[in-house]
């Protein structure tokens, strides 16, 4: 109804899975890495999940349009079958004959197998994509496996992508599978976009769609994140029953009253005055809150400084033992802020200094001044200094110094000690600062330092070639990792066999599986051994 009326060539925030309109963020990216490591891998299972409406499907149409030509795909989206029917449904997607009306499984098993040795005589790669796995039983889970065994010397004969919801992960964690979970490659979890991908994504599917100028001014892109929460489903729902509303209001772009009637529409809301309500009632519980959490875990400073003005953060029991918080998660959420401003009582010119001396703190050490990553490295530490996203953090898994600027635009630094889904727990001064995920985007650059710890005898970029120490202390980290005995010797290759590790790890973690061992594969691989470095994620159960 509204394309003519801005000029659209056709609808931008269809939910149909175009890939057209797919936009690639950091995780989109790396979950069709995934799979396009699956397409050309050596068998067994791959795992893509990810929450309704997060991509999942729009990324499966785009692997299938870089599917090689030695390469034969089946998909099937609707895998609600028995056992008899799956495997029927399999053999028509592959176009495999077998006997009309048969209802047997070891027949249907039987051709599939033979259809299988005959395409790798052939030198054709076979592929089987189950979209909506949730929905297999556990029955149908192990006939997949069964349908795995057929192998070579060099490898298994058939590929297998399951891709669903979070739920997936969940049937896949019960006993009776746990041959399957073995044969799992490769896993990836489709999180959902980061307010600057809202933006980044908005934009791109009304470029796609020919837009000639921006319908969603920047300030409601901050609101639209808030209401989507990142998932790209909902942001195209949201979106387009706004464009609706301003093309029957005559409206030139959106503006924030026509995206809050949308939302009213799309979530069913009740009246405004009781979101009012609600809203004041829940600031009135978090002051509150925050007013006792402070005046409990207000600490006067004293000798032993570190412990008294960190938040949170206990003196180390030994040097290089790292520090724990103190203060529960339930506390630091009722305490979180809707921004982070730094004390008055503190000129900013210290905040640098305030945090580095927090963040050695938490490795077990004492801030000397000057250069930080010098300091580190003097200690056996290393250090990395980049730019990136909370993703980045959350896989490093590393306290860290971030780079923010307040209310008057002016920057400060800060020691994120403390990170979940909601809530960023910071020392700031000599104070303990909870703020939301989503106001932390609007303050940081970006820019975060972080210390790690690795062996001295691996050293930063291990690549395939390599021969020495470095490559033992890899081949040993793998090794240990999957259960099986280090190969002996501290001259070994990196040869195509320990790729093929490398990557297996790095689908498996998240990483891109590109066989190099950067910096972030490698802080990865530390951290499977330093148990005692201080985290910035906590589970249940850790220290």
């Amino acid at each position: 109804m509204y394309r003519h009326y801005f000029g659209l060539a056709e609808a931008p925030f269809s939910i149909a899975p175009d890939p057209r309109y797919l936009y690639l963020s950091q995780r989109h990216q790396e979950a069709l890495a995934h799979l396009l490591y699956g397409v050309n891998g050596d068998g067994g299972f791959v795992l893509l999940t990810g929450e309704i409406g997060a991509g999942k499907t729009t990324v499966c149409r785009c692997l299938l349009r870089q599917v090689p030509e030695s390469c034969d795909v089946a998909y099937i989206f609707n895998p609600k079958l028995t056992v008899e029917e799956l495997l029927s449904t399999i053999c028509v997607e592959f176009g495999i004959a077998c006997a009309p009306g048969n209802t047997s499984i070891k027949v249907f098993v039987d051709c599939i197998n033979g259809y299988l040795l005959e395409a790798h005589a052939k030198g054709r790669h076979t592929v089987l994509i189950i979209d909506e796995a949730q929905n297999l039983s556990a029955e149908l889970l192990e006939q997949m496996r069964l349908l795995t065994n057929l192998e070579t010397d060099e490898r298994k004969l058939l590929q297998i992508i399951l891709i669903g919801q979070p739920e997936l992960g969940l049937m896949l964690e019960q006993p009776e599978l746990r041959q399957l979970r073995q044969r799992i490659v490769a896993r990836y979890h489709l999180g959902p976009l980061t307010r600057a991908e809202v933006a980044a994504y908005v934009h791109h599917r009304l470029e796609v769609s020919g837009a000639q100028r921006q319908l969603f001014p920047a300030r409601l892109l901050g609101r639209l994140y808030r209401l989507s929460g990142g998932v790209p489903r909902i942001i195209n729902v949201l979106c387009d029953r706004a464009l609706l509303g301003a093309y029957v209001q005559g409206k030139e772009r959106i503006d924030g009253a026509t995206l809050a009637q949308a939302a009213h529409e799309v979530f069913h809301q009740p009246s405004a005055w009781r979101g009012w309500l609600r809203a004041l009632t829940a600031g009135v519980i978090v002051l509150a809150g925050a007013a006792l959490a402070l005046a409990v875990y207000w600490k006067e400073p004293s000798k032993p400084a570190l412990a008294a003005l960190q938040p949170g953060i206990a003196a180390p029991a030994a040097a290089g033992t790292p520090a724990q918080p103190l203060l529960s998660d339930a506390k630091l959420k009722a305490a979180s802020l809707d921004a982070l401003e730094w004390p008055a009582d503190k000129p900013l010119g210290d905040s640098r200094s305030l945090a580095y001396s927090a963040l050695f703190h938490a490795w077990g050490a004492q801030y000397q001044g000057g250069d930080a990553c010098r300091q580190a490295e003097s200690l056996g530490l290393r250090c990395r200094s980049a730019r990136g996203g909370l993703d980045d953090l959350r896989e490093l898994n590393r306290p860290a110094v971030l780079l923010l600027r307040n209310g008057q635009n002016r920057e400060f630094h800060a020691m994120l000690n403390t990170l979940d889904d909601k809530t960023a727990v910071f020392a700031l001064g000599a104070q303990v600062k909870a703020v939301a995920i989503g106001a932390l985007a609007e303050q940081w650059s970006g820019q975060y330092t972080l210390f790690w710890r690795m062996p001295p005898e691996a050293h930063q970029d291990i690549r395939p070639g390599e021969r020495g120490p470095a490559v033992a202390w890899l081949n040993r980290q793998l090794s240990q990792m999957q259960g099986r005995a280090a190969e002996p010797g501290e001259n070994l290759l990196f040869d195509q066999a320990l790729m093929r590790q490398v990557k297996q790890f790095q689908l498996a973690e998240g990483l891109i599986p590109d066989g190099f061992v950067g910096p972030r594969t490698l802080i990865r691989l530390a951290a499977m051994a330093d148990k005692a470095a201080p985290k910035l994620t906590r589970k249940p159960g850790d220290k």
